[in-house]
């Protein structure tokens, strides 16, 4: 395959500088983390406005989002963002003809995946009964899923939507939409949780409405014409090579449901604790502020993902390397700011959510777990976007399982309990799983040979099969004990 090679020759490696690749960066980076930011806070508004309704109503919403939602959003998104690999390197290469036909294909399968995964909303009661927790929580869980079942398929249009929009950095439009959607959120829980007092139903009703408004209005801005090169109509050429597809959606699905799933079992094991109510709404306080700070790094989750997937697949290695590096600085500088806010607001950031006086102590003294957490994830998910710009969804689900599941989570399990630590540690043996996780992610991407990405993707576009075949966990069991016999 020598003839396939790629060496990047002095004309063609760009005249990158910091200040360059910054501009590069935040085009994708800013409006992605005021979509992400919008979107998620309409989830923000809501846990917000239960809280007010009371413990109980609080506690319901929080384990729905969590544990439910937490299980069925992660394959979800994962099942959407094979798209982000393949419509970031068909950018790269210029293949723009292709973006439409791999959006509706994802659609097509985001479809069939909520189909197959809305039993999980139908069956909350049971499901959260099983997993052993407190009866009157799951009760009300189970009623306020059956209401949201409408959100649960706006996401299954909206995600691949997002990734088809940001591959391109046509985001601003998005943006806006997002935004509006935002307010129109508020408005809504206002007038139907407050003034109407209808509770949850009133809360589910304004989610419902709120991401289906969004939904309708970019499905309109994608077919209305302003995309010519990538969006030609609907095609049955959607439903070919669907198999191949799938192998590279799951292979997202992996790594990003072993990343939401670990918080979902930081809320289970947090259930199990003497009144889980307390626990579980003091902990969910945190997690809601560390899931919102998240969105702002998966803004550069996003950036890297895209910059390295389009210099891969334009044949630029050097240019990969160095966006990987301006993304990580950046999302640090980022993620060390907002440590130093909630070490210095520990004691006040609760009462956004609650004016229970036992919960804000409880969550004020999760303050400094909750500091390191950020300061982990301005790292963490620009790592995972380097990972699905190369197309390493898999390599990183292994990694997942090692790292959070074969030691995190029993570390957790063992302070929390065995060592009568509670919430403070289950959450300190869980952050020891993601600084493993962090460190060996940054030891690959360092020793990453981004010339043989290069050599794979070109390899790739004559036989369109090899990619799913890269997917195999044991070529990237090898590829780690390569790794470790060069140190």
């Amino acid at each position: 395959m020598a003839s396939l090679e790629v060496e990047e020759k002095p004309s063609e490696v760009k005249q990158n500088t910091i200040w360059g690749e910054s501009k590069k960066m935040w085009a994708i980076a800013g409006p992605a983390i005021l979509v992400s930011v919008s979107q998620f806070s309409i989830g923000f508004v809501t846990v917000a406005f239960a809280g007010h309704l009371g413990e109980l109503e609080l506690a319901a919403v929080t384990i729905t989002t969590n544990v439910i939602e937490g299980f069925v959003f992660g394959i979800m998104l994962g099942m959407g963002s094979a798209l982000e690999t393949l419509c970031g390197q068909a950018v790269g290469a210029g293949q723009h003809n292709m973006l439409g036909i791999y959006l509706q294909r994802s659609w097509v399968i985001t479809g069939i995946t909520a189909l197959c995964l809305t039993p999980c909303y139908l069956l909350a009661t049971p499901i959260l009964n099983l997993l052993r927790q407190d009866k009157a929580m799951s009760e009300l869980a189970g009623k306020y899923c059956k209401m949201v079942i409408p959100q649960f398929f706006a996401y299954a249009m909206n995600f691949p939507i997002q990734k088809f929009l940001q591959s391109q950095t046509k985001v601003w439009v998005m943006t806006i939409i997002s935004i509006i959607g935002l307010g129109c959120h508020v408005l809504l829980n206002w007038a139907l949780v407050t003034k109407l007092e209808l509770g949850l139903l009133g809360a589910a009703m304004a989610g419902n409405i709120s991401w289906w408004l969004q939904v309708i209005a970019m499905v309109i801005y994608v077919v209305a014409g302003f995309f010519p090169d990538s969006w030609t109509g609907l095609s049955l050429l959607a439903f070919k090579s669907l198999w191949g597809f799938i192998k590279l959606s799951l292979a997202s699905a992996v790594m990003l449901c072993l990343e939401l799933w670990y918080f979902t079992a930081i809320i289970l094991m947090v259930g199990y604790l003497k009144d889980p109510t307390l626990a579980v709404d003091s902990i969910s306080i945190c997690l809601n502020l560390q899931l919102w700070t998240s969105m702002v790094t998966l803004g550069f989750n996003i950036a890297a993902s895209v910059r390295v997937s389009n210099e891969l697949g334009a044949g630029h290695p050097k240019s990969a390397k160095f966006s990987i590096v301006v993304v990580v600085l950046t999302s640090l500088a980022v993620g060390i700011l907002f440590m130093a806010i909630i070490l210095g607001t520990k004691h006040e950031f609760p009462k956004l959510f609650t004016d229970k006086q036992l919960v804000i102590k409880a969550a004020s003294k999760l303050g400094n777990f909750l500091a390191a957490t950020i300061f982990l994830n301005s790292i963490l998910p620009v790592l995972h976007g380097v990972a699905v710009g190369a197309g390493w969804q898999a390599y990183v689900g292994l990694i997942n399982i090692t790292c959070y599941y074969l030691l995190g989570i029993p570390a957790g399990a063992l302070l929390g309990f065995k060592f009568k630590l509670r919430v403070q540690g289950i959450w300190f043996g869980m952050l020891i799983g993601t600084v493993l996780q962090t460190t060996i992610l940054l030891f690959v991407m360092l020793r990453a040979t981004w010339r043989k990405e290069v050599n794979q993707i070109i390899t790739q576009k004559s036989n369109m099969n090899i990619i799913w075949i890269r997917q195999c966990f044991g070529v990237y069991v090898i590829r780690i004990i390569n790794l470790l016999k060069d140190v």
